[in-house]
């Protein structure tokens, strides 16, 4: 059975999407939001990235911990943000790969915005089975695409818990 490469899932949220962009791509804000990732290390101060810097994700998964290095791939202002992880490793990202790319696109609807995270699965030149079992066992049972879509709309729903609350 062939994988399924992309998740994705949307949400409106009562922010303008100028608001909502320049916290999405400001990957230190992260850990307000996601059910895995713990921190991020930027090449400067807190503030969005721009297309070809270089971060750091921290990441967790119940006692597993590793770090990834990403580089922004879309930066437009209410827009779009992107990123592709590129590198991963226990305390350092050492290990080079074609690991996940991840999206998020803003529409403007009316003063508020909707939200789109889309995860892609980069791991293309995996075959389906050896994924299927890697997958397996590191989600506690499941594919990749099914953990992902739990984490997307645990991420989007906290967005709009904290965003809705504070506006």
């Amino acid at each position: 059975m062939k994988r399924t490469a992309q998740v994705s899932d949307s949400m409106i949220i009562n922010v303008d999407a100028d608001t909502l962009w320049a916290q999405v791509a400001d990957p230190t804000q992260m850990p307000r939001w996601s059910p895995e990732n713990i921190g991020a290390h930027t090449p400067a101060e807190s503030r969005p990235l721009q297309v070809g810097e270089v971060f750091e994700g921290s990441n967790h998964r119940s006692r597993a911990q590793w770090v990834t290095e990403c580089v922004v791939t879309a930066s437009e202002p209410g827009r779009r943000f992107a990123f592709q992880v590129r590198r991963i490793g226990a305390g350092s990202p050492v290990i080079s790969a074609d690991i996940a790319t991840w999206v998020y696109d803003f529409e403007d609807v009316g003063g508020r915005t909707r939200i789109t995270e889309t995860w892609n699965d980069d791991r293309s030149a995996w075959p389906d089975w050896v994924a299927a079992i890697i997958d397996r066992v590191l989600t506690g049972g499941s594919s990749f695409a099914d953990f992902q879509r739990r984490n997307i709309h645990w991420t989007l729903t906290t967005m709009k818990d904290e965003f809705e609350l504070t506006s």
